[in-house]
């Protein structure tokens, strides 16, 4: 997967995209910017963009360990939001903060 984002992770970190956050509900509604705002920072789900050196060695040998490109799902709330140098989302989280990979689900 390219990283676009100008980003690269250190240490144990991870660059995430999150998933854009839907403009009109399922049923037809236009939502309003503070609503989106909310969705958009609750967001969890994402593609894993990049991995820094030492990301997931904690987990074990025998632990799977994702792969950009691959989807995963977030913990709410964690890391910290920047704009990449393409202007698209980012998000940069603790490895250990990844819940899971999302198998059969790639970009």
């Amino acid at each position: 997967m390219d990283n676009a984002s100008g980003h690269v992770p250190v240490d144990q970190r991870i660059l995430v995209k999150p998933d854009p956050v839907e403009e009109v509900s399922k049923g037809g509604i236009i939502l309003a910017d503070t609503t989106r705002d909310r969705s958009k920072y609750a967001a969890t789900k994402a593609t894993l963009v990049a991995v820094g050196c030492n990301a997931f060695r904690d987990w074990g040998d025998h632990a799977r360990k994702p792969m950009p490109g691959e989807r995963v799902l977030f913990a709410q709330y964690t890391g910290a939001r920047e704009k990449g140098a393409d202007g698209e989302d980012y998000i940069i989280m603790n490895d250990e903060d990844l819940l899971t990979v999302i198998e059969g689900a790639s970009e």
